[in-house]
This record gives C-alpha cells, structure tokens and sequence, in this order.
C-alpha cells in the first residue's frame, strides 16, 4: 500500500516544479514509509510514497514503460491487485514482457494491452494514476468498493490528485476552504459519493475512472451494483459463498511482509481469522497471528447498552483458542486515548475533523502496536453492510424510516461513545444555515434515485434492497475511509476481503428472506463459516467496534471544553453556542458530551492547525 499524488498542468513546464512535487509527495510519508519516487515530464508530475508489500526489491514507483528509448506509459499506484497473476499469465501469452513480480506492472500492461476496459479485469483495492506521453492524458482509476481512496482538484489548466486531501493542499495555489454545503457534509453522517468536503476538491467515485486532457476532464463509471435475479437455493447459496470466501481469504493472503488478522471476537473478524488460520496451515505457513484492542479495566466492569451488549475479549480468546492463533491483545488506558499528541495524529490522518472520537484513537493506537509485528493485516469490516448485520437492518422503525436508517438510529452520537448529537454544541444561526435535516434529505434522495430494481422487487424486498444499497454505498464508505486513514496513517496495510465485487455483488441479489432464513443478522454469512467457529463466537450478537466506558474519559472531555471556553482566541469559538457551551461546562454538569465535545474539540485543533478558512 502506498500514498500517490501528481500535477497535470498543460499551460506549464513542470520539470522546473521538483520543489513543489516534492512537497505534495512528503505529505504521503505516513502512508509509505519505505520509499519515495518522483517522474518529472513537460506537463505532468508524479510523486509516490511505498510500503512495500509485494516484489520489495522491484515494485519501486512511478513506474514506466519504455519502448524503444522512450517512455510509453507511466504509473503512481496505491493498493493490491489480487488476481495479478493470472492477468501476468495472461499478457504473457499476449506477448508482453516483465522485468519485475509485481502488480503494479502488471496493470502498466494490462491498460495497455486492453485500454480503458483493462478495470473491468482488477480484483483488488486500489487507486492509481496513468499518465500517458503520448496522448498527454492522465486516467484516474478506483476500485470498485472505494477501498482506496483518491482525491482530485480541477485547476484550470489541468489537474491535481493525491491519496488524501492534504498532498493537494500542499500545493501553493490550493487554499483549505470549506462552505456551508461542505461542513454541512462533515458533520452528517451521508459519506455523498465524490464528495470531497473542501471547496473545489472532488473524490475519485468508488469503481469510477476520471480522464483528463488538454480540453478537460470526463468522468466515466466502469462497475456499479446491479440488480439480478437469484436463482440459487439456500444450499447452493450458502455453499457458494462459502468457495468464494476460501478464494479472496487464499488470495488476500499474498504477501512478501509479515500479516495478521485484527480480531474483535464478532462474527466477522472470526470468520476470517478462521479462514486465514485454515489457509495458512493447508499451505504450510504457520499459525496465524491476530490482534484485538481492548481498554484497561473494560471486561471486568463493562455495562451492556442498546448498542453494546457484551465486551470483546471473552469471544476474541475463545476463537483464538479454537483455530491455534498467535494472538494478542492490545490495551489501552484513558491517557492514552487523552494524549494530545495521539489525537493530533489521529486529526492529521483523518484530515477532517469528522472521527469518532476515542474509536479513531483506539484504532489508530491498534494500529500502531500492531504495525510493530506486522506490514498487512486483515479485516472483517463490511461484513454488516453485505450480510445485514447491523441492528436498524431488522429495526422495523429504523427500515421505514425516510431517511438513512442509521440516522434514524441514533448513530452519529452513540459511534463516538454518547447518546447526544454531535452539533450539540454548535450556534443555532449556524445550524439554521446549514440546515442539516434537508441536507441529508436531499442525500437521501438522491441515493434512492440510483437503486436498481428487479421487476419482481414489492414491499419488505424492495425496501430492504434499497437499505443494502445505502448501506454498500453510503454507510460503508465512512467505515473504510476511518479504517485507511487510521492504518496508513502508522504504514499498515489492511485488507478488506467482505469488500470483494464478487461477493458484494452476489449477496446483494440475494433475496432478504435468504439472508435471515434463520431468524437472525447474517444469516449466510454465519452458515457459511460456522463448521471453522466455535458455537460461542458464531451465536454471538452483533457488537459494534468498542467504546471506552471509563468515566474518566467522559471528564477528561469536559476539561478540555472548559479550556476552550476560557479562549477567546479559540477558532472554533464564533461557530459554537456560547450558551450551551457555559452549561456543559459548569460545575456539577453531568449531560452527555462526547458526541458534541468530540467535534467542537476536533474542529478547534483542525481549524488551529490547518489554517482551514469557513466559508458559512
């Protein structure tokens, strides 16, 4: 895994640009911290950060293409491309050549065998740049599922991109603007497709392509979800799913570098720490090695919630146990959570203040132990959006709902530990303009409007394959942007195997009543993989990603908010209540806070830090 960024400027001779390029690349640093590269051409400049994961000796990037003396085709690549050698086998036969084992130079020559289409052949998670000399055009290029992230800033003689928002921020002629439109994206929680919250800043749609030449830029959609037929029995359907786990489990763990699982003790992690201890002993590997977080005191004293209902470590050791995993835990205490130096790293990998408060602190801090052991690690995220596993899938209010079903929920205040909403704190005129509820209404809307339909699709059915598709569009894009920012942020690669386009794909034409033919969340998925669990783990209820219950937290948070108070200079301070602020933050308050704490505290840090002008 990798951080990319370039320049395309066709009004400018940016070989005399190093200066510049290289600022843009330096920002990436965190997510390669193994090498750096930069490609210099009249109109285009490419900068790459590596981890080197696969080919560690010759993935090294921007990569060409030469032919007979000159460059051809030129690449700066992020991710994994899991089937690159069958497509190797396949160029080969074709008549190309390769001078490395990677798959960065697999897709050089797979665009240049198959042009445009050759996207339509990757299974991976990935987000690239191909700059071509000859045509002077540059093809953005994402996976599928957005796994990868990529971001791009129109200028007006070309363009500027990068893996994270902040590599085209470094670039002299990009100033750090929000409006109202974009913070009122920041505090929802909608995750619009290509949106990229500062002003002129657009990202890369998940399993979209963006060409750029020298008349501008089109945008151009290569996978989307579609609706199909089922046609499968429950037998067939669950056997089926169960082969293609074994396929990406067995391809995801392709690595020249050390790699673990990440192992709350829920369903998901489960199964694939399962599968991957499965696949590594068939081919001889070793045990496999798994990580979960967990917070000092939190199992002995934990107090179940409407969200929570059982602490992690009992059921993350019960599977270790049972599958023979090299296992550790990873505990952490409320000043670490606290410390301001690990949220200053959570903010400057998130890049917005938009987190979940201790949840990206924990996770980041995870990640970190983690990446002391191992370069890849492997996740259960997704599983709840493909399989149906979150609690308002089967909340009968939250599903009728007219609007996200996790909206409905509660959510955006309970994610980050509290049951208060995260602009608790902010001035009402503010809000007023922003008007939140028709921003995520008209979201809302413009999702339903992309839902595609079988003619068959009435009532329960089709309502419920409209909640899947908010959740593989939406929902889900939240959580992957949290997990990558959080894990290349410390150089780790993790790696989503529930995010395979085939798997998505076939599960989400599998009708509703097959996905909880057994009364339950996850039906399929727990089928599918029970013969490799232990019954503890597998009839497990659902658990979200934990939140620390340590009331020292709670007032920690409220500290803080006092200081802010006190500082008249504080940048956030004109966008806060100052009411609401006093209340919260006097002697012997008691509401809830976090949600509401945890934005305005990251939004006075990002603002400080950032020099992040609000345009409202």
């Amino acid at each position: 895994m990798c951080g990319i960024t370039g320049w395309i400027a066709y009004d400018n001779d940016l070989t005399t640009q190093r200066p510049t390029v290289e600022a843009m690349t330096e920002t990436m640093a965190c997510r390669g911290p193994d090498a750096a590269g930069i490609w210099l051409g009249a109109h285009a400049a490419l900068g790459h950060r590596r981890l080197a994961v696969i080919d560690i000796d010759g993935g090294k990037q921007p990569m060409p293409v030469d032919h007979d003396g000159r460059t051809v085709l030129v690449t700066t690549y992020s991710g994994e491309v899991y089937n690159y050698r069958e497509l190797r086998a396949e160029l080969e036969r074709a008549g190309h050549s390769f001078r490395t084992s990677s798959d960065t130079e697999v897709v050089l020559h797979a665009y240049l065998e198959w042009g445009e289409a050759f996207a339509d052949r990757l299974n991976g998670m990935y987000a690239f740049a191909l700059w071509d000399p000859r045509t002077e055009e540059l093809l953005l290029v994402r996976d599928r599922m957005g796994i990868k992230p990529l971001y791009y800033h129109p200028t007006p003689d070309g363009v500027l991109f990068g893996s994270e928002p902040k590599a085209i921020l470094a670039h002299p002629d990009v100033r750090p603007v929000v409006d109202a439109e974009g913070l009122a994206e920041l505090i929802t929680f909608t995750k619009t497709p290509g949106h990229a919250v500062y002003k002129g800043m657009h990202e890369v749609r998940p399993g979209h392509l963006v060409r750029v030449r020298r008349g501008g830029l089109t945008v151009r959609r290569y996978w989307a979800l579609e609706a199909r037929e089922h046609t499968d029995d429950r037998a067939t359907t669950v056997a089926h799913i169960r082969a293609l786990l074994d396929d990406i489990v067995t391809r995801q763990l392709i690595a020249d570098v050390p790699l673990c699982t990440l192992l709350s003790g829920g369903l998901d992690s489960s199964a694939i720490t399962a599968l991957s201890a499965k696949a590594l002993a068939e081919a001889g590997r070793g045990p496999v090695r798994s990580f979960a977080v967990d917070f000092t005191g939190y199992t002995e004293n934990f107090r179940p919630d409407d969200l929570r209902g059982t602490p992690d470590g009992p059921y993350a050791h019960a599977l270790a146990a049972h599958v023979g995993s090299d296992h550790h835990d990873i505990v952490l205490d409320t000043a670490a959570l606290m410390d301001p130096g690990h949220r200053a790293a959570v903010l400057a990998a998130r890049d917005l203040p938009n987190g979940f408060g201790d949840g990206d602190t924990s996770l980041y801090l995870l990640f970190k132990a983690v990446r002391e052991q191992s370069t890849v690690a492997l996740s259960g995220e997704s599983a709840d959006e493909v399989f149906g596993g979150y609690r308002w899938f089967h909340d009968p209010a939250a599903v009728h709902a007219d609007t996200f079903p996790w909206i409905a929920a509660g959510l955006s205040g309970r994610f980050a530990g509290g049951t208060a909403v995260r602009e608790a704190l902010l001035d009402a005129g503010l809000l007023a303009k922003l008007d939140l509820p028709g921003y995520e209404n008209r979201r809302y809307r413009e999702a339903l409007a992309e839902v595609p339909y079988l003619d068959g699709d009435t009532g329960h059915q089709r309502r419920m394959r409209e909640i899947s598709y908010l959740h593989l569009t939406r929902f889900v894009q939240i959580l992957l942007d949290r997990k990558d920012r959080a894990s290349m942020a410390v150089g780790l690669e993790v790696r989503v195997p529930f995010c395979d386009h085939r798997l998505v794909d076939y599960v989400f034409n599998t009708p509703w009543s097959l996905k909880t033919f057994d009364g339950r969340e996850k039906s399929l998925l727990r089928a599918a993989t029970r013969d490799v669990l232990p019954d503890v783990v597998a009839d497990r209820v659902k658990s979200p990603y934990p939140s620390t219950q340590d009331p020292r937290y709670g007032e920690a948070l409220r500290a803080e908010l006092r200081a802010l108070a006190a500082d008249h200079d504080a940048p956030v301070r004109p966008f806060l209540d100052p009411g609401t602020l006093a209340e919260v933050t006097a002697d012997g308050a008691t509401q809830d806070i976090r949600p509401g704490a945890e934005l305005a505290l990251g939004m006075n840090a990002w603002l400080r830090t950032t020099g992040t002008t609000l345009e409202v």
